[in-house]
């Protein structure tokens, strides 16, 4: 052969065993060794973390829902979570991505704002802001500690339950900062939701 191929074809053919070594290494045994440790040692969650109620799922602790009724309002015997800009949909995740003074958005906080207030017999002063917004994700299945407290009165209400049971039920749900220090404390709905379910069959 040639010299002056050999030189090239060697390097081609050195190039050809990289990807090959490559390609089976960083593209077959690692994502199978990391799923074999995620589903050993954290299988809750590469699962998806998904809550079951009688061998049925029913819902994620990652993922937010809907709790209407079927005409597709908001159901007064559950506690409601955030608005959502993709309706909870994991495929269209997202924010609304209009700013924080686009006409739109400032008329769509005003009118949920109100809807919210009238919804649970409050003033719209006492509506806290995560009742209001969405979040970045459009996914996010918790409340703040607030919004929760002030859906207990309706709740209790609807359900014919003590809204000092129903109270209590928030705080024993409500998970404080992560670390103790970073974020905020949050109330998982779907969780508080199983269990408000569970008071009432008491």
């Amino acid at each position: 052969m040639n010299a002056s191929l050999r030189a090239p074809l060697r390097v081609l053919g050195a190039a050809l065993r990289a990807l090959l070594v490559l390609t089976v290494v960083t593209g077959v045994l690692y994502p199978l060794a990391v799923t074999a440790v995620a589903q050993t040692v954290f299988r809750d969650r590469a699962n998806g973390q998904l809550v079951e109620r009688d061998g049925k799922v029913v819902g994620s602790t990652l993922i937010g829902q809907t709790w209407n009724l079927p005409n597709g309002s908001p159901d007064p015997r559950w506690f409601q979570g955030r608005p959502s800009a993709s309706d909870y949909d994991g495929m269209d995740s997202g924010a609304s991505n209009l700013a924080a003074d686009n006409r739109e958005l400032v008329r769509e906080v005003g009118e949920r704002r109100a809807a919210v207030a009238g919804f649970n017999g409050v003033p719209e002063s006492e509506v806290p802001a995560d009742a209001v917004t969405a979040s970045a994700s459009g996914l996010d299945p918790h409340v703040s500690p607030e919004y929760a407290r002030l859906q207990v009165a309706r709740v209790a209400r609807e359900r014919g339950l003590p809204q000092a049971a129903v109270r209590r039920l928030v705080g024993e749900h409500t998970a404080g900062r992560p670390g103790g220090f970073l974020g905020e404390p949050t109330v998982n709905v779907l969780r508080l939701n199983l269990a408000l379910d569970r008071l009432g069959d008491r």
